[in-house]
């Protein structure tokens, strides 16, 4: 256990820090403490997870993967690696419908913050929830599924109902990918290219009147773009998403064919992305707004794109999770990974909210944001509730959930 999140930028503050090898010691654990969180992979970039009491990780949990085909589901440990789930599924024939870009992170914080992959028909990575197991604040040890009225409120739920112990997925057959990057996309093409694959995303710098890099994720049986495919070129050497750095970690491109795990993704499971000197912000506006969106933000392009490392944009389809930022509406995220300077980036951030306001936007819980947020989500005072009824005592809340969830 580090006593950091990966990007360094949260020194945790907890007393006590434990990393519990069986389901009873984690009971333990949880009925005894007086503040607890559990923490993941560490892949959050604000203090919603911090907590002055104890610490707990999940990885030292025994890393089930149990599939049940009947069913089309599989049940893992909630502390495993997307990456790691992923690569078991394949050599059973199976797969996720959907990855992040990044195969590092853990299955129950990616969940609980609603993180997500790309796709105008892909849903977020929590939406793929069929169930949950969690310790609850006294130490009991309780299972909800969808037949549970509060269900749709339980899957995304910022680690603050429980400590989740393992989580059960829809899976679907095994499928392959193939990867294409295009370079230059004209902005008026943005919504055509978003929808013109399994999975798109598009990174711009913010330095130029086109998009820098279109990364385009199609099942293998189709044809690739064709040369003149919206007024872009192929790129002709391996590319990462960030100018500069070394495209020997990303995923495979040029339309070599690959099992899903291995191209969804836009990193190799078996490398670190990046050195984690960088801070990210994301916010959800609803697809139809995108481009409207964007031209808000052009008048502080140059301010944007002097402390952007890159910015990332990607389709998410609509569901039905309360604190999903795709809660009932399709949309556009708008993914900032800023330079490691919080300095800097703070008045750079509150500009990009300001401007992006009329829109409604909804943060990535995960990410760094300023706005209070209960505006954005319409199911935000059935949350509260919620909280209240698994955890009146509060032994799951932190600072910065009773900044955004205030208690009465």
């Amino acid at each position: 256990m580090t006593d950091t999140n990966w990007a360094g930028n949260v020194r945790w503050s907890a007393r006590t820090r434990h990393r519990p090898t069986t389901l009873d010691e984690l009971r333990r654990l949880v009925a005894d403490a007086d503040r607890v969180r559990a923490v993941g992979t560490g892949h959050s970039f604000n203090r919603l997870g911090d907590t002055t009491g104890a610490q707990i990780a999940l990885d030292g949990l025994p890393p089930t993967v149990a599939l049940d085909p009947d069913r089309g589901t599989v049940t893992v440990a909630a502390g495993l690696r997307y990456g790691d789930l992923a690569t078991a599924l394949q050599a059973k024939g199976y797969a996720l419908a959907n990855l992040a870009s990044l195969p590092h992170i853990s299955v129950a914080g990616s969940v609980a913050t609603a993180t997500h992959g790309s796709g105008v028909a892909n849903r977020n990575l929590a939406a793929a929830v069929a169930a949950l197991e969690l310790v609850t604040a006294d130490g009991d040890l309780r299972t909800v599924d969808r037949t549970d009225p509060t269900f749709a409120g339980l899957v995304v739920n910022l680690g603050a109902l429980g400590v989740v112990t393992r989580v059960t997925l829809d899976v679907v057959p095994t499928y392959a990918v193939r990867q294409y990057v295009r370079l230059g996309l004209p902005r008026a093409a943005l919504d055509e290219a978003l929808g013109a694959a399994y999975s798109v995303s598009v990174f711009t710098d913010w330095r130029s009147e086109r998009f820098d890099q279109v990364w385009i994720k199609q099942y293998a049986d189709q044809a690739p773009p064709p040369a003149d495919w919206l007024d872009t070129v192929a790129a002709e050497t391996p590319q990462h998403p960030v100018p500069g750095m070394s495209p020997e970690h990303c995923t495979a491109q040029f339309g070599e064919p690959g099992p899903w795990h291995e191209r969804l993704p836009h990193f190799r499971l078996g490398f670190t992305p990046s050195s984690g000197d960088e801070l990210q912000s994301e916010w959800h506006v609803t697809r139809a707004d995108a481009a409207a969106a964007l031209a808000a933000l052009d008048p502080v392009a140059e301010r944007i794109a002097a402390v952007l490392q890159i910015c990332e944009l990607r389709t998410v389809a609509a569901d039905e999770l309360w604190l999903s930022p795709n809660f009932r509406r399709d949309t556009l995220a708008l993914h900032f990974t800023w330079v490691g300077d919080p300095v800097a980036v703070a008045p750079v951030l509150a500009e990009v909210e300001q401007r992006l306001a009329p829109f409604a936007p909804r943060p990535h819980w995960g990410k760094l944001f300023d706005r209070d947020p209960a505006a954005a989500y319409p199911r935000h005072a059935d949350f509260a509730a919620l909280l209240l009824s698994y955890d009146p005592t509060g032994k799951f809340r932190t600072d910065e959930m009773d900044r955004y969830f205030p208690r009465d």
